[in-house]
């Protein structure tokens, strides 16, 4: 088991339903640290259930995450492949997003068994409601636009706020929504100035003290769309980058339970003989999908969703 690229709230929690899945099921499980990088390097270490106790209110992951450009190459698969085998691993769980999958799926194809976990904050992976991480992302996220929002009443300004989703605006449309967002510039939309200023205007008009834009990072800068409205308006804002914060912190109830179901599953379809699957969930209930398949589609936003946050962005 691996978890690779950026970390997300929950790995750990799904870590750990992993091993002690496989115990439960006698299959003895081989920790590999830094994703594909360790796996290269032969960096394996022996899970117990001891060695996950205390771990599923963990943020991070206790496997350790780096990217690997070595294994992009197919002298570095090819090394991975020989130091798995010699290791005597039977086939491999990989916790991660789309990077971490395109890396499964090419140990699939040599013959090595794997099944895919989806962990990302940005809940861009086709074929699942929710990965994991997203929601304690999205309460993070949330929290700070609360606290922001203080003093954006107190001193009567437009705030603009950055979060993360380099090709998906997944997190920035569900924080803006919960968050009461005036506008929500994301990734899958072009940006309307005209429309974002008419909100602005007709805002103040009503006597709004304050405004509260939420723009994902894919989309563009935040200062620069700041930097736009005041040539548009004249009108003074503030910019926050949430940052690397988004993916900190102890995973919310929802990851935590939603890791424990997708790594448990992981290891029965592995111990089945299954490989080359993706685990998700849909309409709460645990599927498994071809991983192939998942890589070449793209998860768009819900559409109602977003007409939802403009309709209630008066």
């Amino acid at each position: 088991m691996l978890t690779s690229g950026g970390d997300a709230p929950g790995m750990n929690a799904a870590i750990r339903a992993v091993v002690r899945k496989a115990q439960k099921l006698g299959v003895e499980v081989i920790g590999v640290a830094r994703g594909y990088a360790g796996l290269i390097q032969g960096d394996f270490r022996r899970l117990t259930s001891s060695t996950v106790a205390d771990t599923i209110h963990r943020g991070g992951t206790i496997l350790l995450t780096a990217r690997s450009d070595e294994f992009l190459t197919e002298a570095g698969r090819a090394r991975a492949l020989e130091n798995a085998r010699r290791e005597g691993m039977e086939g491999l769980v990989v916790i991660g997003g789309d990077g971490s999958f395109r890396g499964a799926l090419h140990l699939h194809k040599k013959g090595f068994p794997v099944i895919g976990v989806p962990a990302t904050i940005d809940n861009d992976i086709p074929g699942t409601d929710y990965t994991i991480g997203f929601d304690t992302a999205l309460n993070t996220a949330v929290e700070a636009i609360n606290k922001i929002r203080d003093t954006a009443t107190s001193h009567e300004r437009i705030f603009i706020i950055e979060v993360m989703g380099r090709g998906s605006g997944q997190l920035a449309l569900a924080a803006g929504l919960a968050g009461g967002a005036e506008s929500i510039l994301i990734p899958e939309r072009p940006i309307d100035y005209d429309e974002i200023v008419n909100r602005l205007e007709r805002g103040r008009k009503r006597g709004k003290l304050h405004s509260i834009i939420v723009v994902a990072e894919g989309v563009g800068s935040a200062l620069e769309v700041s930097k736009e409205i005041a040539r548009r308006t004249a009108l003074e804002s503030r910019v926050t980058i949430l940052g690397h914060i988004q993916r900190g912190g102890n995973p919310t109830a929802f990851d935590r339970i939603l890791a424990s179901r997708l790594g448990a599953r992981a290891v029965e379809l592995l111990v089945s003989g299954v490989s080359g699957r993706m685990v998700g969930i849909q309409n709460n209930r645990i599927v498994d999908l071809d991983l192939e398949e998942v890589l070449k589609a793209k998860k768009d936003i819900d559409q109602e969703v977003y007409e939802l946050a403009n309709d209630l962005a008066l």
